[in-house]
């Protein structure tokens, strides 16, 4: 079996250390954030963290990625402390790498992309998104395989382990990329039912998308705005299913609002290609509120969501930038913010602050646009 796909069945609240690779192009802080940012993902996962450290290195090691008088440093932590995972702050780890660290280590080793999948399984919930999760998994599994027989178990224990599906999924390379197949086609027929409901709302709606950064408060602001229930949870990737809710905006005005998948640094390409339908509900919207924490580093947030933005072709929309969490902000955040991005809107969709303000700025960008829709429906 590839030992890269992880397959030892371990307990909640697994013991784990986190390695960060500092290599001669990064910028020194961007290792810490995204050190920072992989903890959270980790916790949120449901392993406990107990240590942390960054690795200084001119280039990857081929085999061990890093060197081995780290590694020995490593490996007496892991003794000492009973450390059950080792995850690196990489996307791509090599199988051969895997499997050396974890005969090093003496226990289970994983990267970046294992973590984010695993959260994703287990957020799963609609058979939309199960479909996204599996073709994802599929998608990382596949080049990994080296030709190599016997089964995957994918309904594990452990962080990277979990996947809805079959309980075990044969590692012919043939097998996988018949399920790839069937997956794509299943997302397919959804993605044309998606379009047909979406082409019916857009002839006498409009409709604008949710966007931000991961754990940003886009579901808590959707709920603030419709009045709603959708389902709100302080971790990342709280929901993985676009939610259309009516918002009305005074007596005579309303518009349709779609909460979306949050983003974060780094997210594996194969991640964003899967959940490729559910992101066109930003793709075919009117206009996006763009929710940003001001609990984090707001710049790089910024930096994350316009990219994939401009990925979707969506930097020609109208734009709301709404920076939310005003309730728990430093106050030189909230100078900085408003010095920088004048015209945003800053709020808390937890109080209800600058709720006001953000309808009336979306009742400005509707009204324009339905002068827009009236005008081309006369030609």
């Amino acid at each position: 079996m590839d030992a890269s796909v992880n397959r030892i069945p371990i307990s909640e609240n697994e013991k784990s250390i986190l390695i960060g690779v500092h290599l001669p192009r990064d910028n020194e802080d961007e290792v810490v954030h995204s050190l920072n940012e992989l903890t959270q993902l980790v916790i949120t996962a449901g392993a406990v963290v107990i240590s942390k450290l960054i690795v200084k290195r001119i280039s990857l090691d081929p085999a061990y990625i890093i060197g081995i008088g780290k590694l020995e440093e490593i490996k007496k932590i892991v003794g000492e402390q009973s450390i059950k995972l080792v995850v690196f702050d990489l996307n791509n780890i090599r199988p051969v790498q895997i499997r050396n660290l974890e005969n090093f280590f003496g226990c289970r080793v994983i990267g970046r992309t294992e973590v984010i999948l695993d959260i994703f399984a287990r957020r799963a919930k609609t058979v939309e998104s199960k479909i996204q999760v599996e073709l994802a998994q599929l998608n990382y599994i596949l080049p990994r395989l080296k030709g190599l027989g016997g089964v995957l178990s994918r309904l594990g224990g452990g962080i990277g382990t979990r996947g809805p599906g079959e309980k075990m999924l044969e590692t012919d390379r043939r097998h996988i990329v018949k399920r790839i197949q069937t997956l794509k086609k299943k997302l397919s027929h959804i993605s044309m039912h998606r379009n047909v409901q979406r082409q019916e709302r857009r002839q006498n709606e409009i409709i604008g998308a949710v966007v931000g950064y991961t754990n940003a408060g886009k579901s808590t602001l959707v709920n603030m705005l419709a009045k709603d229930d959708l389902f709100v949870e302080d971790r990342l990737f709280a929901t993985l299913d676009a939610y259309t809710r009516i918002v009305y905006l005074n007596e005579s005005h309303k518009v349709l609002l779609t909460d979306t998948v949050g983003f974060i640094n780094n997210l594996p390409s194969h991640l964003v290609e899967s959940f490729k339908s559910t992101l066109e509900e930003i793709k075919y919207s009117d206009f996006i509120i763009h929710v940003v924490g001001l609990d984090i580093d707001i710049e790089k947030a910024l930096q994350v969501v316009n990219h994939e933005l401009q990925l979707l072709d969506c930097s020609n929309k109208p734009v709301i930038v709404y920076f939310n969490k005003l309730d728990i902000a430093k106050e030189e955040t909230i100078q900085y913010v408003r010095l920088r991005f004048p015209d945003a809107i800053l709020g808390s969709s937890l109080t209800g602050e600058g709720i006001q303000l953000l309808k009336e700025r979306i009742k400005e960008i509707t009204e324009t646009l339905d002068k827009y829709k009236q005008k081309i429906s006369v030609y």
